[in-house]
Formats: C-alpha cells, structure tokens, sequence
C-alpha cells in the first residue's frame, strides 16, 4: 500500500498496517562502535519515516516505542546521538535525559515534539538538548541536525580518547618528573628548574630525558599540546 504525506516533504505518514506492527524487541540489536541514531518515539509510522531517512543518510539506525527499552539497551561507550520525542506515556523526554546523565550517558540529543512550548524547550536545552524541532518538520531539518549531532559526538570523543590517553601517560610520571615537566611546559629552562627543585642542572636533564620518553613527546610543542588537553580537561 503506498504511503500518503502531508505537505509533501513533512514527516507525518497517515500509518497503515504496516505502520502499527510492534518492534523487534531491542535485546535483537546489537550495539557497534558505528554511529548509530537512537530513535525514541511512541509513534510506529514516525519511527519508520525517520529510519528510512537514517538509511538515505547512509547512517544505522535503531528505533524503541518507550523509552524505557531505549534505556535498558542503550550504553555510555555507544556511539551515535539520540532523536526523542518529548510526550510519550511511559516516560517524558525530560525523564529520559535525567536517566542518561545520571548513567554518564552523554550522547547529543534531538527533540521533537507536537507541543513545544518554550519552557519545554528551556528545561531541554538545560539538560543537554542539541536542538528541538517542533512537529511537523521536513526531512531535511531533521537530515540537518542529525548530521551535526553526529559530528558533535565524534569530536567529543575524539576529544576524550585524547584526553584518556594523555592521563595514562601522566600517570607513567614519578612525582619529581611531573614538577619538571610542569615547569618545562611553562618555558622555565633547565638552570631554572634546578634552582626551584633544589637540584643540579644535569639531575633536570635526567629528569626532562624521561619525562619526553614516557610521554612520547618527539617536540617540547607536543608536550605543551598535552599540556593543555589537561588543562581543558
């Protein structure tokens, strides 16, 4: 049976059969380090309106008609973002977004909604709403803030990655060749440091040596570069 729209490009099929089969149960999907679109409506048409435009993406795609299920398959490592609808019976978007943060669940969040009003919207954005859009939207709004969530995701965990494998080379640091490298990346010179730590000048090379060896610094630019990734930390 072919599917009639509304407005032409907007989102909203009039459901058919097809429409109101229940979903697979989530425990049939299985989570990979590929970006995935989360999609949490209550509504089966949205739903497959909204993974066939995940797949014109080239993107995956996973739906749940409650947000409960969403939240008992869905993990901190998985990559991706979230599209939400705000009114569902089981739970409000405003509860799920309560359930990632408390889980340390940090993927970029779309809202949708038929009733957006601007507390709502205010309430979203303070928990970490990406965007909003306000039933009906066309496909390509939704194309649009799909790919910059998705973009988002992938620098901050870029950016985290970074930032855990820096940490772990610190860690390699006894606690002298942390002060010197400190003070190194603060542009202090050799003779500098030795009168600070009350050592000689060939101790701090020593010192220096090691601190670029276990850090696998090859510059003193790089060691000034993951300086500051700790410092934004």
């Amino acid at each position: 049976m072919r599917r009639r729209t509304l407005g032409g490009t907007y989102l909203f099929p009039v459901p058919t059969m097809t429409d109101l089969q229940p979903e697979k149960p989530a425990s049939r999907y299985s989570m990979s380090a590929e970006p995935t679109v989360f999609l949490v409506d209550d509504d089966p048409g949205i739903l497959e309106m909204l993974m066939t435009s995940c797949r014109e993406m080239g993107l995956m795609a996973v739906s749940f008609t409650s947000g409960r299920a969403f939240l008992a398959s869905v993990k901190p490592e998985d990559p991706g973002c979230l599209v939400l609808d705000y009114r569902m019976p089981d739970m409000t978007g405003l509860d799920i977004l309560e359930e990632l943060e408390k889980a340390g669940i940090t993927l970029p969040v779309i809202f949708i909604s038929g009733e957006a009003e601007l507390s709502t919207a205010i309430s979203a954005f303070r928990l970490g709403s990406l965007d909003f859009l306000e039933k009906p939207f066309k496909l390509s709004q939704f194309s649009e803030v799909v790919k910059k969530a998705i973009e988002k995701d992938t620098v901050a965990r870029s950016n985290q990655a970074s930032l855990s494998t820096v940490q772990a080379l610190v860690g390699s640091l006894t606690p002298r060749e942390k002060e010197v490298m400190a003070l190194v990346v603060d542009g202090c010179a050799n003779k500098e440091i030795a009168a600070q730590l009350g050592v000689s000048p060939k101790t701090v090379e020593v010192h220096r040596a090691n601190v670029m060896r276990k850090m696998k610094a090859k510059s003193l630019a790089e060691l000034v570069k993951m300086s500051v990734t700790l410092k934004s930390e």
